[in-house]
């Protein structure tokens, strides 16, 4: 994704990695490295099914795709992006 001379674009992947340290990892003491993995798993999970943004009308990212791609089901709205 990078591009010599373009500052934008790691843009969204240092939002999302913020967004990350903020609500997940800061003021957390993993014991293991098999912990922190497991936080950021449910996380992610969270973040994409149930955390609501407001950017998307209030939408979790899950019903977001579902209602812009007008299918019922997470998976096959993936598959029709590819």
């Amino acid at each position: 994704m990078s591009r010599n001379g373009n500052c934008w674009d790691h843009a969204p992947m240092e939002s999302v990695n913020g967004t990350v340290k903020v609500e997940c990892v800061r003021r957390e003491h993993f014991r293991t490295r098999a912990e922190a993995l497991q936080a950021m798993v449910e996380y992610i999970g969270y973040d994409n099914t149930e955390r609501r943004h407001s950017s998307l009308g209030n939408l979790s990212l899950a019903a977001f795709e579902q209602r812009w791609s007008g299918t019922s089901s997470p998976t096959s709205a993936g598959a029709r992006l590819q």
